[in-house]
């Protein structure tokens, strides 16, 4: 078959099976088994392919009709102009974590921040950590519980040569670091969605292949963000800083955690939420109070 014949009849079974972006997942599936562009596929419409790649994107085109995503398809997302690793072991890279890291880099640069530690809590891919290093040049703690997520994200390290600038760490949120410690500044992008967006909301791409251990963040989508509030009481230094992705439904909320006073010395003394690009609260500052605990 031709690949422009491919092309128009997979689209119409990615469109039948409610893919959002039928055409282009086709051409990104096609180019990505012919080594080719989307550019290359329209200046080589009439080119046939060869059987065995045929077989092959077969392959590929049947996966996603069962709607499993793209990105785990190719083994590979595109996130700050870079190529990630991801396997269904990792949350696939979102561009609302991009507005996340434009935050925390633009801080970085408008303020005098110190030497304490660089956190990125709940890493996944470690797509976060990359980025803050290589834009940065500052060493990074990249922290997961899932050992099999630490992994892509030690290859994604290496991948984009930070790994002489990125720890990995496994451990259940901030737990493996000591109370009072020297941590300056922590970003996360941790399990927020509640139970009920799980169950009624999430796409199949999300709810049947992404894992329920980086999404689920408990009955309200709270309660893993509890738990880090308390942790970052003792462990955040004065005048240290949390930048996190959240629930466009949860601003409200985590306000009134974060600037309830748990002790005068053991307090966040200012909190923001920022709208991302589409209008929806997404992200999350807090800084700890000034005095010394």
């Amino acid at each position: 078959m031709l690949i422009c014949e491919i092309l128009q009849q997979s689209t119409a079974v990615l469109a039948t099976a409610g893919v959002d972006t039928p055409a282009l997942d086709a051409e990104l599936l096609l180019g990505h088994c012919l080594g080719m562009s989307r550019t290359e596929l329209t200046l080589n419409a009439k080119d046939v392919v060869p059987d065995t790649l045929f077989l092959q994107f077969q392959t590929f085109l049947n996966r996603r009709t069962e709607r499993e995503p793209l990105a785990y398809i190719l083994g590979v997302q595109e996130f700050w102009s870079l190529d990630f690793v991801v396997t269904p072991d990792v949350l696939i890279p979102r561009p609302e974590t991009e507005q996340l890291l434009e935050k925390v880099i633009a801080f970085y640069s408008d303020e005098q921040v110190g030497d304490g530690l660089l956190v990125d809590l709940c890493c996944g891919s470690g797509a976060i950590a990359v980025v803050l290093a290589k834009e940065l040049q500052r060493k990074v703690i990249a922290i997961d519980i899932s050992f099999e997520a630490l992994l892509v994200a030690k290859t994604n390290c290496e991948k984009h040569g930070v790994s002489h600038l990125v720890s990995l760490l496994q451990a259940n949120l901030l737990s493996a670091l000591p109370f009072i410690s020297n941590i300056a500044c922590v970003v996360s992008n941790p399990p927020y969605v509640s139970r009920q967006e799980m169950a009624s909301y999430m796409q199949p791409e999300v709810l049947n292949y992404e894992p329920h251990l980086a999404l689920d963040g408990g009955q309200n989508g709270l309660e893993l963000i509890e738990r880090i509030q308390k942790q970052l009481l003792s462990r955040l230094i004065p005048n240290g800083h949390l930048f996190m992705e959240i629930g466009t439904e949860q601003a409200q909320a985590l306000c009134n955690l974060f600037t309830r006073k748990e002790t005068p010395k053991q307090s966040f003394s200012d909190v923001s939420v920022q709208k991302d690009y589409a209008g929806h609260d997404r992200i999350f500052h807090a800084k700890m109070n000034s005095q010394t605990l």
